[in-house]
């Protein structure tokens, strides 16, 4: 390794598909032992960037360097030092949990002893031990998963790319990985993570990069990133559900908004913390009971919103999968 001062670098990527650019100029910077949550739709291009990095692409413009040794140049040394988790489990279905990461052990060169001892520490780490002699089609979604980032560590990695990892896991899957996750960043392990679900960003990652069209729009931590919109969030329940309306014109005559309304919710932007107590007066003047009434921070949802005019979970044009 170079003295580098980050552990994942990137400058100016460029990647075209024809006529569309799944990357754009995108900038990355990651100091070792981080996780950089990298969040956007499907088709912003965080999948080409990870193919980048994890030098399974070339860029048509621009460099990128992964612990000091660039993607293009100095490949085969970036492959022997990263780990890869796509979207899809890329177990074989037909070999048990062991034999599936011996394989890759033999595959990376360790002695057979070695491979074997390596997949049982593995399988214990991730709890697959009981599971280990069984074949992988017999493996829930969530056990599949495991297995397969289990498989990304047989080679014991400096820098690890989760490209989208949890998706289609049921919640309950989806917080053991991130418990699995957090155990990767405390042993020190560089993570860039894309993802789709808001959530998992602000659990997991230290810092925070937002994708949109193959551009890089937003940067900073999540409370940098909640702070950008430069408003809080006023949420407001009546007791009676029939009251709604009649609130709903209360907030929007008081704040200048008209709130968004969701399950008897209302929920309205709010840049003057003083209109609040002006709400819970109007609504004590007409009788209207809040069975809930709260001032939050921003949630990344709202950010995503606010910076790029639609959801993370729609997704944009021109999905970089279909030139990949």
């Amino acid at each position: 390794m170079t003295g580098n001062h980050y552990a994942i670098e990137a400058e100016g990527l460029v990647k075209r598909y024809g006529e569309t650019r799944a990357l754009d100029g995108v900038d990355l910077a990651v100091p070792p032992g981080r996780l950089l949550g990298v969040l956007g739709p499907n088709g912003a291009g965080k999948t080409t960037a990870v193919r980048v990095l994890a030098t399974l692409l070339t860029p048509d413009a621009g460099r990128a360097s992964v612990l000091g040794f660039d993607v293009t140049g100095q490949a085969h040394q970036v492959r022997s030092l990263i780990g890869l988790t796509g979207q899809y489990a890329a177990v074989d279905e037909m070999l048990t949990g062991v034999e599936n990461l011996v394989m890759i052990g033999r595959l990376l060169g360790l002695s057979r002893r070695e491979a074997r001892g390596r997949a049982t520490a593995l399988l214990e780490r991730f709890d697959l031990s009981d599971a280990g002699g069984r074949a992988a089609k017999t493996y829930s979604g969530g056990m599949r998963r495991r297995l397969d980032l289990a498989a990304s560590l047989v080679g014991s990695p400096q820098v690890l790319f989760l490209d989208e990892p949890t998706t289609g896991l049921d919640p309950r899957s989806r917080t053991e990985l991130w418990g699995v996750v957090r155990g990767l960043m405390a042993d020190g392990v560089t993570v860039l993570l894309t993802t789709q679900y808001l959530e998992e960003a602000d659990q997991l990652a230290d810092d925070i990069v937002v994708f949109d069209h193959g551009k890089v729009i937003a940067s900073g931590t999540s409370d940098e990133l909640k702070a950008t919109t430069g408003a809080q969030v006023l949420e407001v329940r009546p007791m009676a559900g029939h009251q709604v309306p009649v609130v709903s014109e209360v907030v929007e005559e008081i704040v200048g908004e008209v709130p968004e309304v969701s399950g008897g919710r209302l929920t309205v932007a709010v840049r003057d913390p003083a209109v609040v107590p002006a709400v819970v007066r109007r609504l004590d003047d007409l009788g209207i009971v809040a069975s809930e009434l709260t001032l939050r921070k921003s949630s990344l949802d709202e950010v995503f919103l606010a910076l790029t005019g639609h959801r993370a979970e729609e997704p944009v044009k021109d999905d970089e999968e279909a030139y990949a």
